[in-house]
């Protein structure tokens, strides 16, 4: 293995170590190691971890379709059980950062309490309501595109995992992070992300959506050839709409807190991925 490629799997594996539960032990974490600078390099494969939770989630979503009977409500039981399975592999990550943002900036005005309290372990009132809302929407959604395609309901699952993972490095890049220095686990990625890591992770962006381009155009998997067109404006209409979110929720963080935190990377990933399917869906 060249050196170059040798880096690269190694700022893979460290940030598929560092966001999911996916076991990165043993020799191969020794052969992966740690450091401050690694993991600042290792945000530009955040979205390859997308590209491995949403394949996973992808293949065990096509299972389960293959092996339930083909009633109105599988697309629904798909759902539920692949949101789970999903938030079974990243150990509910960035779930645990949208409640606690919506806990903070949701119980006080001010914006110092509004961190101390995002630092609390507890969820609150805000922070479970809005959680609870944000998978009912996720599963509502899918279920919906699933009925009308389960084939279309695996595409859109895998590029909302490449691309809600995608838009958080921007607020890495343009906003100051506000947390606590000395405990927090994502103050060596806000420290600096290159721009050339940006490049690579909107690579890691362009092969996803070249990759469903070319199943779609070569073998028609998604829709018939003549509706190619809408199903790609359907595409970019998702994509808009995650986009559009991430300019909210940017303008929501540094309004109240004048920068990030860890947990507000996770917020804006959880609520990109939701405007990411309803986007889609109102494509449909």
């Amino acid at each position: 293995m060249t050196p170059m490629l040798s880096r690269f799997a190694r700022h893979f594996l460290l940030s598929v170590q560092f966001f999911t539960r996916i076991p990165v032990t043993g020799r191969l974490a020794d052969w992966v190691g740690f450091s401050p600078a690694m993991l600042r390099a290792s945000a530009a494969h955040f979205p390859g971890v997308g590209w491995l939770v949403g394949g996973l989630v992808v293949a065990f979503t096509a299972g389960l379709l293959a092996w339930l009977p083909p009633t109105h409500f599988s697309p629904l039981v798909v759902a539920v059980w692949g949101t789970a399975f999903g938030v079974l592999l990243t150990g509910a990550f960035h779930e645990d950062g949208l409640a606690d943002v919506f806990d903070g900036l949701g119980g006080s005005p001010d914006r110092d309490r509004a961190l101390i309290i995002m630092k609390d372990s507890r969820v609150g009132a805000f922070g479970a309501i809005d959680l609870m809302l944000v998978l009912l929407g996720k599963v509502s959604l899918l279920a919906l595109i699933g009925s009308v395609s389960p084939a279309l309901l695996c595409v859109v699952l895998f590029l909302a995992h490449v691309v809600s993972r995608t838009w958080p490095l921007l607020l890495i890049r343009f906003m100051p992070h506000v947390g606590d220095a000395a405990g927090s686990k994502s103050k060596p990625l806000a420290d600096q992300i290159t721009r050339g890591s940006l490049a690579v992770a909107f690579v890691w962006v362009c092969l996803a959506f070249g990759l469903v381009g070319w199943a779609q155009i070569t073998l028609n998997l998604m829709v018939s050839g003549h509706e190619t067109g809408a199903f790609f404006q359907a595409l970019l209409n998702a994509l808009g709409a995650s986009g559009l979110t991430l300019l909210i929720v940017w303008r929501w963080f540094w309004r109240r807190l004048q920068g990030f935190t860890g947990d507000c990377l996770g917020a804006a990933q959880q609520l990109c991925e939701l405007a990411f399917y309803l986007g889609f869906a109102l494509s449909l």
